[in-house]
Order: structure tokens, then sequence, then C-alpha cells
């Protein structure tokens, strides 16, 4: 949490450095997309600490498939409500790329039984981080200016750090806040390419030739590609054939999506 809350906040002053006009609070307060900005703060935080909950009751595998199959919300809405292409190179892509999420995300048994109890956790994260990727493509559709995209970031972060430090009051209060300092570290590294993770995803969504549902796609497919890549080489993870399956499988849909753009 610590370290969350700090990633936060260097994540908010980077957006505040980044942003190239003044910055009057008052009119920040009426813009369009200022109370999205609160909501998306709040929903930020809350899927962090499910992703947490989720892990600790389903396991890691099952946190890590709710949280990247959400991909299937923004995609379906781009498709429905702004009319976005839907060629067959592109479905086949949206759909081999799913398959692909679940097979690269579902590592071998953690030995956290699943309980039918405990689904909750992992059904919130799903609609959590899907109603995430959502919002930013309605706010940069609708309220966010194009020299906005700085401040709108920021106070989306800056939101999520106010409710992190009344968590942290609180559990000061009931005396078990204890602060250590590698957490401040952590959030400090992380901070800043969490910013510009959302910063770069809102300009991604304002490129012209590529529809939201195919920039969520790519996005989304390449994360999981990287960060299994990373695991494979820095932690020394085993990968089973259905993990394999699945990373060839991110790789053909990543063709077919971007190939449908040519098309």
């Amino acid at each position: 949490m610590q370290a969350i809350i700090v990633n936060y906040v260097v994540a908010c002053v980077s957006g505040i450095i980044a942003y190239s006009e003044p910055i009057d609070m008052v009119a920040v307060t009426k813009e369009g997309w200022f109370y999205g900005a609160m909501v998306l703060g709040v929903i930020f935080i809350s899927v962090f600490n499910l992703m947490a909950i989720t892990t600790q009751k389903n396991g890691l595998s099952v946190a890590a498939v709710a949280t990247k199959m959400s991909v299937a919300i923004p995609i379906i809405f781009g498709i429905i409500v702004y009319h976005e292409s839907t060629g067959i190179l592109k479905i086949s892509g949206i759909i081999i790329a799913l398959v692909a999420v679940y097979l690269t995300s579902m590592k071998t048994s953690t030995g956290v039984p699943l309980k039918l109890s405990n689904l909750i956790f992992p059904l919130l994260v799903f609609v959590g981080s899907g109603i995430i990727d959502t919002s930013l493509k309605y706010f940069e559709t609708y309220h966010v200016a194009k020299n906005d995209v700085a401040i709108f970031s920021a106070s989306i972060f800056g939101f999520a750090a106010i409710i992190g430090f009344f968590v942290l009051i609180y559990k000061a209060i009931t005396g078990t806040l204890k602060v250590d300092f590698k957490n401040i570290v952590a959030g400090i590294v992380l901070g800043i390419p969490n910013y510009f993770s959302i910063y770069l995803l809102i300009k991604a969504l304002r490129y012209d030739n590529m529809d939201s549902s195919t920039v969520f796609t790519i996005n989304n497919v390449a994360v999981l590609l990287v960060s299994t890549l990373a695991g494979i080489l820095l932690f020394k993870e085993k990968l089973v054939l259905k993990n394999w399956i699945g990373i060839i499988l991110a790789v053909i849909s990543i063709v077919l999506v971007t190939f449908s753009i040519e098309a």
C-alpha cells in the first residue's frame, strides 16, 4: 500500500510537470472530465486492492486472467457504441487474443484452492479493470482536450493518492502503520512509467488510423508478452505448454489485428 500510494503521488507530480500550461485549479474543477477523474482515481486504487485480495484468495493466475481478460469490455464497447470496424481479420485477432491472454496468464498451480465464495473478487477485478479502460476512451473522446491529457492523467493519480493517504491515516490512528523505506523507493521508481502508461495510452486512442478496440487489443497482448518475457529472464519463471501456446497465439493475434488496419 505504501509503495502504490507513493507511486500515485509521483505519477501525479509527473503529469503536473509535463503539463505545458499554467495550472488554474478553479478552471480544472470546471472541466468536463474533472469528476470522472475523481471516480477513476477511486477505481484505480480499489482495483489494485481487489487484485491483492484475489491473489491471496484465488491465486496469482486467477488475478492475472481477471485483469487481462477485462480488455473484452472496452473492445465490445468500442464496436457497439462507437461503431468501430469489424472485419474478419480484426475479429479473428481479437478472439485469438482473448484465448492467448487466458493461456499465457494461467501459470502452474500455486496451491490456492478455488472457492466459489471467492469468485466475487476476480469478477470485481474484471469489471473494474474494464471500466477503467472504457472510461479512458470515453473521456478522451468527449471531454479531454488535446493539451489537457497530462493534467487529466495527473488528476486521476492525484485522487487515487488522496484515497490512499486516508488509508494510511487510518492505519496510523489504529497503530498498524509501519513505514518501510524500500516501499517508498519502489513507489518512486514505479510512478513515472505508470504515469506515462496512461498518458501514452490516451495518446494512442487519439491516433486517427486505429480504433480503440485495435489499440486495446495490441496494447494488452503486447504488455502480456513483455511481462511474460520479463518473468522468464528476470525471475526464472517456468512456463508450461499452454503458456507457450498462448504466447504463439498472442503474436498471431497482434499480426492479424495490425494487418486489419491496412485491410
